[in-house]
């Protein structure tokens, strides 16, 4: 009986878009430390630049396409304090896309030590009446490229 060996294949590395943030006064408390709720901020910087770097931006996607997007739930896990002056970078990588709804995973990391990690699922909605409607074709190409 003859043997063959396989070589296990490696699943090929996704796609991560990385944002730098400075930490200013505003976005610290009296200690100097980031306040929790400008992470979320922070994610959301780097996820529309995210969607500029693709060749979309909001607000051509209300106008074209009548759509916006809306964060249906989120996830955090903060892990170390970001403090003022700090230089981070803030990753996106689109984990999973479904007709309507995509989730992100995120992280902020300063150098080498990760700060917070984060799970946001994001919905596309008419801008309208915010009912949920399919991510336009174009524009959803561009995602899977990303997968």
């Amino acid at each position: 009986m003859t043997r063959i060996a396989v070589k296990p294949r490696l699943q090929p590395a996704l796609f991560t878009y990385s944002f730098p943030v400075r930490v200013y006064f505003e976005n610290t408390d009296a200690g100097g430390v980031v306040y929790h709720a400008e992470y979320l901020k922070f994610m959301e910087r780097a996820r529309t630049e995210w969607l500029r770097y693709l060749g979309f931006d909001h607000q051509a996607l209300a106008r074209q396409h009548r759509i916006v997007f809306v964060v249906t739930a989120v996830a955090v896990d903060f892990q170390r304090a970001a403090r003022l002056d700090d230089n981070l970078a803030v990753s996106v990588q689109l984990e999973s896309l479904g007709k309507v709804r995509c989730v992100f995973a995120q992280e902020i990391r300063r150098e080498d030590d990760l700060l917070v990690k984060a799970r946001i699922t994001v919905a596309c909605v008419t801008g309208e009446q915010f009912k949920p409607v399919e991510i336009p074709e174009a524009l959803r190409r561009k995602m899977e490229a990303s997968i």
